[in-house]
């Protein structure tokens, strides 16, 4: 165990190192806990409510991007690069065997870290954090967080971590027995919980990076002009995708937006338009057979000279087709 790794606060972090005069926003959650609302948790890349300066945000719907202030001070790429706030860097390779590992870091995700939020406040959605995924911020300001190969716990300002192994060890840990209280759609089985987990650490920061683009390209759909009633951008355990929801349902034009890292029926990751309505299939944009929607494979956006702006050009188009 290590009871060295330093205690996170990306809002405060961000803060810091921008100075004063901006009031930035990120897209990693930040103590303190939030207890009430429907959900329980802050909503970081959120323009408002507003304080002193201009409002600096990880998408265009702020007074200013961290890509605008970056070109005036490029002295913050670096810190933006690595939280996928500005200067987005490309998207690693996808790591060797990465099914299987898929297969066991969902598992974790779903049976020890969004266990250990639903048992503190009956809530499971996982958010984005550097380096992977974790719960928003909960009960006495405790976090718990994969990054890399390594499972952090964080309570009232001080942090801990622990190489994974197992999830029977992952639970003890993280306090909490594995399990599958949190049931939702396409949870995985929890299985034995005393095999080693593959979460060799490429595949782990792989999932950080993934999750991380995520992140910024669905909350700049979210605060786009004209988008119809968006969701929170949540990481559900379940499917193990970053996702939201936006549209006019009653017209039947509200849809699924996300990022999945795979499925069973996907070995890649792949970003996806699942509309709530029947689609046009004369038209190729809706290119899906296992889903009623599109999606955009990550061989192909692998191969794209700017992987954000492909993707949010990606969930916009789509967005566009189903708003027309």
């Amino acid at each position: 165990m290590d009871t060295g790794t330093a205690a996170h606060d990306p809002a405060a972090e961000a803060a810091a190192v921008v100075g004063d005069g901006y009031d930035v926003r990120v897209l990693e959650p930040s103590p303190p806990a939030v207890a009430e609302g429907p959900f329980w948790a802050d909503d970081p890349a959120d323009p408002s409510p507003r304080g002193a300066g201009p409002v600096v945000t990880p998408h265009s719907g702020g007074d200013l991007s961290w890509d605008d202030l970056i070109a005036a001070r490029p002295d913050l790429a670096g810190f933006a690069a690595g939280r996928w706030l500005g200067a987005r860097r490309r998207l690693p390779d996808l790591p060797g065997r990465y099914p299987s590992a898929l297969f066991d870091f969902h598992r974790l995700a779903y049976a020890v870290v969004a266990e250990a939020r639903y048992q503190s406040n009956g809530k499971f959605g996982l958010r984005y954090t550097r380096r992977g995924f974790g719960t928003p911020f909960f009960g006495e300001d405790v976090q718990v967080r994969v990054a890399g190969d390594r499972l952090v716990v964080q309570a009232a300002g001080r942090a801990r971590s622990t190489a994974v192994t197992t999830l029977r060890e992952a639970g003890e840990f993280a306090g909490v027995d594995p399990g599958t209280t949190a049931r939702e759609h396409d949870s995985p089985e929890l299985g034995d919980i005393d095999r080693p987990l593959d979460a060799r650490a490429e595949v782990g920061d792989f999932l950080g990076a993934w999750f991380g683009l995520a992140a910024a390209a669905l909350e700049e759909l979210r605060f786009s002009p004209g988008v119809a009633d968006p969701e929170r951008v949540q990481l559900w355990p379940g499917h193990f995708d970053p996702a939201i929801a936006a549209g006019d349902a009653d017209a039947g034009r509200r849809a699924t937006y996300g990022f999945s890292p795979g499925d069973r029926s996907h070995d890649e990751p792949y970003v996806y338009v699942a509309a709530w309505a029947d689609v046009d299939r004369s038209d190729p944009f809706w290119n899906e057979k296992d889903f009623n929607g599109a999606s955009l494979p990550y061989r192909t956006l692998a191969a794209a000279d700017d992987h954000h702006a492909a993707a949010v050009g990606f969930l916009k188009d789509g967005y566009n087709r189903l708003n027309r």
